[in-house]
């Protein structure tokens, strides 16, 4: 495959899905920046058309990325050295370890390899919560935004939309001072943080395909005051992220320290709307849960990162059932793959309830369609995105599965939308296409081959110092 994506005006698939019908078949025009002309089921161009054999569906959206987590993946499933168990606290400090290795350009390195991963299973942008900001020994690098600068250039080198969210962290714990292997992430004040905050903008200002939002880490790590302080700081119509309520010790310091369970806190200080992304939100009570929904703040869940950090089940039918938003992250990046994500978050309802269909309340409900609906289009919010994908004047994201697929070839159009969340693979995608160009291939991005052996240089460099806890 060539350097260079292809990009190609005139189309006609088998169908195209745009979250509200399906197009059968779908002629699809472009402009010459990848924009929708128009989507039609009849030709409106005198133009050769090319038949490509394929649904195409809106780009799949990640809404919670840590980049530098992914040269952890699988390599954190032992119990740690002189330990007879494992829980979420002793991954972290194997995860503080790895991020106190890692230099601007090795950063580079692993997330040009895993952005490539993404969009080659149907991922078209990330939203990447960023809190790796300094140097080695806790100091700002020259440029602050040094480290946030290589995720921005690798996403641009491999094609895929990225929403950079700098990530304030001030503190340990509640009552924490930092631990030393915190050092990289800390910003001692709000005014701290703003200024890196304006440095980032700058540098996502200056890059294609790349949007602004911000963050704070958790409840934890950072003081009351600086949470709505910063918060109410930054431009209001940028995406806000934080984690919160992912692990049942921080429920219980939260009510010891603020006296008040982690959602109902943000609740009672935040002015909760749209703009807002609660990051897993695992543990909450019955209230919470109505209330938050209610809210229109939206839940970003990561299932496969949830299941192999032991955090626990997501109350997903309960937060549907009063119209909760919800979108889907990778989180650590144990999975990458958008439709497992989806069938983690199912399963594990089925498992918690003893029913099958989780995502579904009437007879006539589609569970796929209704998955697909929440992650795409809630996804896109948690990037700073619009709620028309694959419409006229929006850039032409997506992801073609493969029409002769027998499964998906077979599938009644009523139950397509199920069979590629339940059934589908990488094998299933036949290309990812991103502002009308190609990026991915039958499962291969454009630049593969080089991408994976820098990748493993750079990992074997990065384990080679931090050896001793693998």
């Amino acid at each position: 495959m060539h350097n260079q994506p292809d990009f190609r005006t005139n189309l006609c698939f088998e169908a195209l899905w745009d979250t509200k019908q399906w197009f059968e078949p779908a002629f699809v025009q472009l402009d010459s920046k990848g924009c929708i002309l128009s989507i039609s089921e009849e030709s409106k161009t005198q133009e050769p058309t090319e038949k490509i054999r394929g649904f195409v569906i809106p780009g799949h959206n990640n809404a919670h990325s840590h980049a530098f987590q992914y040269a952890l993946a699988g390599l954190a499933e032992h119990l740690p050295n002189h330990s007879a168990a494992d829980d979420f606290w002793s991954w972290r400090e194997a995860m503080y370890q790895l991020a106190n290795t890692i230099l601007p350009e090795e950063m580079e390195d692993i997330a040009l390899m895993l952005y490539t991963e993404m969009l080659r299973h149907g991922y078209t942008a990330v939203a990447e919560f960023h809190y790796l900001h300094h140097n080695l020994d806790g100091s700002a690098y020259e440029e602050k935004a040094a480290m946030g600068q290589a995720l921005l250039k690798a996403a641009g080198s491999t094609g895929i939309k990225l929403t950079l969210l700098p990530i304030f962290y001030q503190r340990g714990g509640f009552q924490d001072q930092m631990n030393p292997l915190q050092r990289r992430f800390i910003s001692q004040t709000a005014d701290d943080y703003l200024d890196l905050f304006y440095q980032t903008e700058k540098l996502v200002n200056k890059t294609a395909n790349s949007k602004l939002g911000m963050g704070i880490h958790s409840l934890r790590a950072a003081s009351p005051e600086s949470i709505c302080e910063i918060f109410e700081s930054v431009p209001l119509g940028i995406p806000k992220h934080i984690h919160v309520a992912e692990q049942q010790k921080e429920v219980v310091e939260a009510q010891q320290f603020l006296g008040h369970r982690p959602i109902t806190w943000l609740l009672q200080n935040l002015s909760l709307e749209g703009n807002y992304h609660l990051v897993h939100a695992t543990h909450m009570d019955s209230v919470e849960v109505e209330q938050l929904a209610h809210s229109k703040a939206h839940v970003v869940v990561c299932p496969s990162t949830e299941g192999n950090l032991g955090d626990g089940f997501f109350s997903l039918r309960a937060f549907m059932q009063s119209g909760g938003r919800w979108s889907i992250g990778t989180d650590s990046h144990i999975s990458l793959n958008p439709c497992e994500e989806l069938r983690w978050l199912d399963y594990g309802q089925r498992l918690r309830h003893q029913k099958r269909n989780a995502f579904c309340f009437e007879g006539s409900d589609e569970g796929g369609e209704i998955a697909l609906k929440q992650a795409i289009l809630h996804g896109r919010a948690a990037a700073g995105y619009s709620d028309q994908p694959l419409s006229v004047g929006e850039p032409f994201d997506a992801v073609v599965y493969d029409a002769s697929q027998p499964l998906l070839s077979a599938s009644p159009k009523s139950h397509r939308l199920s069979t590629i969340v339940y059934t589908s693979d990488i094998s299933s995608i036949m290309a990812t296409v991103v502002n009308g160009r190609w990026y991915v291939i039958n499962q291969q991005h454009l630049q593969q081959e080089k991408l994976r052996d820098n990748f493993i240089r750079t990992l074997a460099k990065i384990r080679h110092k931090i050896r001793k806890i693998f």
